[in-house]
């Protein structure tokens, strides 16, 4: 099973440095019956991308959790054995847990198939959104334009190799 695992760029950087992207149980996005239902959509790769969405909007909030990691949204894709990672039955009907599951044991980082991460002209827009995250979570409208306005960007892929390069160990 495929899931998206949320991060900033100081938690990949401790992935790289460990190896492994948790040693569970912690969370990530997949395409989960919920979601099929929410997006309506029997397509397999839009399904992904909204799952790699709601992981985008998870590193949000570990963005606003953290006020000095750069301000970049960073998700990687990880494929897991289909037991390892399953859906709260007492969350599926959360609108907020859409596509979160639950990953157990130890997740290498050897075993992300990609990385997904906001290009640098998506910071101003990423750094407001994370400083309105708060706000739009309780109802303001004008706050939740702002954090929409971070999910205009799309993140960026790269290979599993240029990981050194993305946390600054290139040189």
């Amino acid at each position: 099973m495929r899931v998206y695992v949320p991060l900033t760029l100081p938690g990949l950087a401790e992935a790289h440095k460990t190896g492994e992207l948790g040693t569970g149980p912690f969370v990530a996005y997949a395409v989960t019956p919920a979601l099929r239902e929410w997006y309506l959509s029997d397509d397999i790769e839009e399904l992904e991308y909204a799952a790699l969405n709601r992981a985008a909007l998870a590193s949000l909030r570990l963005l606003a959790a953290d006020p000095g990691a750069a301000r970049r949204r960073v998700v990687v894709a990880v494929d897991v054995p289909d037991g390892a990672a399953a859906a709260d039955p007492d969350r599926g009907l959360d609108p907020a847990a859409l596509g979160e599951v639950r990953v157990t044991g130890t997740v290498a980082l050897a075993r992300a198939a990609s990385v997904h991460v906001d290009s640098d002209d998506a910071e101003e827009d990423v750094t407001a959104a994370a400083g309105a995250l708060a706000a739009a979570d309780g109802g303001d409208d004008d706050a939740q334009f702002v954090v929409d306005g971070a999910e205009d960007h799309e993140l960026l892929w790269y290979a599993t190799q240029e990981i050194p390069s993305l946390v600054g160990l290139d040189g």
